[in-house]
Parts: structure tokens; C-alpha cells; sequence
């Protein structure tokens, strides 16, 4: 599977979705977080983003229990250095309070862009 060209491998993660990624993509679609847009599963750099924000140069990762393992420290540090946050969102964040999870999000989003 990760030998598909990255705009293929990142169809094929957006159609594959977890369920915590498909209620972000419901918060932050068709501009509707303080008309954020945002891209989800996009490759840059080898890697694949679950959501991106250009414009902001923001990017919201949703975190399961494996990130914590993973350490993405690199990853991030690697996005800081070409100009982009990187915000983490625990899943049981997203799916107990998403309300406040759009709060936050746009908080830093309308940040970056200041």
C-alpha cells in the first residue's frame, strides 16, 4: 500500500479514515472553522498530514495511543523548521468534546495568521 504515488496512498488514507478523523473532517471542511481551509491526508515531505491549513501554515494531527509510542518530535521538528505548528488533538478529545476541540483550533489558527 505505501508504494501507490502519494496522491493515491493519500486517497486511499481519506477513504480509510479513522472515526475520530472523519468527525474532524466534519469541523474543519468547506471552511467552516472562522473560514479556515483546510486539506486533509496531505503528503509534504515524504509524510502524509491528517489536516493542513496553508494559508496558517497549521497542522492538526489526530492522536490515538500509538502516538504516544511513536515520538513525532522529528516529524514535528521537521514542519517547524519549514514554518508550520503542529497541533495534536487526542482522539477522545475529538470525539468527547468537539465543540472544544473547534475552540482551540481555530484559537490557533486566527493566531498563525496574525
Amino acid at each position: 500500500m505505501d508504494r501507490l504515488p502519494p496522491r493515491e496512498f493519500a486517497k486511499h488514507l481519506r477513504r480509510n479514515a479513522t472515526e475520530p478523523e472523519r468527525r474532524l473532517w466534519q469541523i474543519l471542511r468547506a471552511h467552516r472553522l472562522g473560514g479556515l481551509k483546510f486539506r486533509r491526508q496531505v503528503p509534504m515531505d515524504g509524510y502524509y498530514v491528517d489536516f493542513a491549513c496553508l494559508r496558517a501554515k497549521l497542522i492538526v494531527e489526530a492522536d490515538g495511543s500509538q502516538h504516544a509510542e511513536l515520538g513525532d518530535g522529528a516529524r514535528d521538528a521537521h514542519f517547524l523548521a519549514k514554518g508550520f505548528l503542529t497541533l495534536r488533538v487526542w482522539n477522545n478529545d475529538i470525539m468527547g468534546n468537539p465543540d472544544g476541540v473547534a475552540v482551540e483550533i481555530l484559537r490557533v489558527g486566527m493566531e498563525r495568521l496574525r
